[in-house]
């Protein structure tokens, strides 16, 4: 009984640290922040959303050979650094939930593709909290574009 007892533990154990590993295909996370990847496949793409603790999701990337997101000049709004990359943050919106702020960008990767990068907040200052995060984010080295 006691062994399986300890084996339960150390599968808990081993649970919880799987969860803080950054998956293959997702940046690394600022240190610290108590984030999470939740990391989906998506056919030649990657999907991936970082987490608090209680499920909320504090920012977002999707990388792929041709993303979706096509930023339009008019909504230009701060520049910025992602992985010491110069970007351009633009404003975007949620349909469904006209309350909340948005910000996306833009990152090409050395592989040739590109990480589209968003942040969601309810007000100002948390915006510019989770903007903070995303720029701390660091894209493996190998994916990294050198223009």
């Amino acid at each position: 009984m006691k062994a399986l007892a300890t084996l339960c533990l150390l599968a808990l154990a081993g649970a919880a640290q799987a969860q803080t590993v950054t998956p293959p295909a997702c940046p690394q996370l600022p240190a610290d922040t108590g984030l999470t990847w939740e990391y989906r496949p998506a056919g030649n793409a990657d999907f991936c959303l970082a987490k608090r603790a209680d499920g909320s999701e504090v920012l977002g990337v999707f990388i792929a050979a041709d993303p979706p997101f096509q930023p339009e000049r008019r909504n230009r709004t701060e520049q910025g650094t992602v992985d010491g990359r110069e970007v351009r943050w633009y404003r975007g919106e949620v349909a469904s939930r006209p309350d909340v702020l948005v910000r996306e960008t833009l990152v090409t990767l050395g592989d040739g593709r590109v990480a589209h990068v968003w942040v969601q907040a309810r007000d100002e200052q948390t915006l510019a909290q989770e903007m903070q995060m995303a720029q701390q984010l660091r894209f493996p080295e190998s994916r990294l574009s050198t223009r």
